[in-house]
């Protein structure tokens, strides 16, 4: 099955660019109609003029940008709500996922921005939901669409982020609050550890659109979704129980490993990719395309933003 192009490309004319805030503007219908059909569109050529060009990007065609919370990758706010990518070392692949996908809240379009192009790969491969949903065995998805899935995530003091940091507090009660509203069952482990547990649709609708996508962690956060040599350190530290994330059937089932392998085959199946040139600006509807990370060599700069609250318990 062959979709729209991925991402659409919207290249600037010849002579002096226009900011990209100008384009935004004067075509935002447009290319919201645009976003709704590819799942992202790809500015090319216009000027940006850096964070603060980014920050004014997002204002123009979504409004404020959000606040990352409850996080699951290592990032650094550059300014405002303008992060960096994640930043995990350059020889590690990030899989194809979706933002916030295991939160009962996530955003509904997000912005990377190519301050600085990396030397070789880097990409930010992209797969379209739709032909992802498509390409997933009736049976296999008619399993998580009965029995929903579940996110485990242990945090730890010395392996991925600590609690503090995923949910920006170091007050229990808060985090406990916040829990308690979006679905989350919390127990406290000793005096430094949390265990988190939800229960979450593997399928989705699409809120403008309506066509039903495949929309999880469950793939980017199972443990076999990481290098031999990660997972089995992972494993032999912490066991299967304590990995920092893990995923399972809704009702705690473990999900077979041939069931994750199909899933991981379907996704590359619908993965493109682009070289980025500097000052790209790609805006990405959260919901009908997965990213993910090339490995890179070089200095790869990308700035993020998220935008457009969606969701629901």
């Amino acid at each position: 099955m062959t979709g729209p192009e991925l991402p659409l490309v919207v290249q600037a004319d010849d002579g002096a660019p226009a900011h990209v805030t100008e384009i935004l503007a004067d075509r935002g219908q447009e290319l919201r109609a645009a976003l709704h059909r590819h799942g992202a569109v790809l500015l090319r050529g216009f000027a940006v003029r850096g964070v603060d060009g980014l920050d004014a990007a997002v204002r123009t065609f979504s409004g404020a940008p959000l606040t990352y919370t409850e996080r699951s990758s290592p990032r650094r706010v550059i300014k405002g709500n303008i992060y960096t990518s994640t930043e995990y070392p350059p020889d590690a692949e990030i899989f194809l996922h979706n933002e916030n996908s295991y939160q009962a809240h996530w955003p509904g379009v997000l912005y990377f921005l190519c301050l600085t192009p990396p030397d070789s790969g880097g990409a930010t491969p992209l797969a379209d939901t739709r032909r992802v949903y498509s390409e997933i065995d009736e049976s296999v998805r008619e399993e998580f669409e009965r029995r929903r899935w579940m996110v485990v995530r242990n945090y730890h003091e010395d392996v991925g982020l600590p609690w503090q940091e995923a949910f920006g507090t170091s007050d229990r009660a808060e985090v406990e609050h916040h829990c308690a509203r979006n679905g989350l069952g919390a127990h406290w482990i000793g005096t430094t550890g949390l265990r988190t547990e939800a229960v979450r649709d593997a399928v989705h609708k699409h809120p403008a659109t309506g066509v039903p996508v495949w929309f999880n962690h469950i793939t980017v956060f199972h443990v076999s979704t990481l290098p031999a040599a990660v997972r089995a350190g992972l494993l032999d530290m912490y066991g299967a129980d304590r990995l920092p994330s893990n995923t399972y059937y809704g009702d705690g089932a473990d999900i077979p490993v041939e069931v994750l392998d199909h899933l991981r085959a379907c996704y590359r199946s619908a993965s493109t990719r682009f070289d980025y040139h500097r000052d790209d600006l790609m805006i990405i509807d959260n919901m009908l395309a997965a990213h993910g990370r090339e490995p890179f060599t070089g200095p790869r700069k990308i700035a993020v933003a998220m935008a457009e609250p969606a969701g629901r318990l």
